[in-house]
């Protein structure tokens, strides 16, 4: 067995828990109404951007540690963490949810960092301690504008 199986299989949690999160973005993205259209429009493009380059960074990851990253959206559904998000959301019950995804992805970040130290892997270990600390900050923004009522 490939001695970082445990941080590929827990990588491909992760690729399928950001394929989630970034589908949702674009439901957002697309289905925002109201007086913040126009700041949260550019916001979840913002996130959707930023997860799409994850996306294709934890993708090659798995890759580099010779492992096979899950491609389907059968595969996404069934592993992720991360669930689907009605369509009929307002502006901050759409932001409550990216928080709640955000906090899902910081658990699944935890645990690869943690099969990643165990195997000695840092390249892995570099990729989520960037990545904690991106989303921990956007987290905290996100959390602040939902607070501005």
């Amino acid at each position: 067995m490939n001695s970082n199986q445990k941080t590929i299989e827990a990588l491909n949690i992760l690729l399928a828990d950001y394929h989630m999160h970034y589908q949702k973005l674009w439901n957002f993205h697309w289905n925002i109404t109201g007086p913040h259209f126009f700041e949260l429009h550019v916001k979840f493009e913002e996130l959707y951007e930023e997860a799409k380059l994850k996306i294709d960074e934890i993708a090659e990851r798995i890759l580099t540690l010779r492992g096979k990253p899950i491609s389907n959206f059968s595969s996404y559904l069934s592993t992720s963490n991360i669930k689907e998000s009605d369509i009929n959301l307002r502006d901050q019950e759409m932001v409550s949810a990216v928080l709640e995804d955000h906090e899902v992805l910081l658990k699944q970040l935890k645990l690869v960092t943690k099969t990643a130290d165990n195997a000695n892997d840092d390249g892995t270990l570099d990729i989520t301690g960037t990545y904690i600390g991106e989303l921990e900050k956007t987290s905290w923004m996100l959390n602040a504008w939902n607070q501005r009522n």
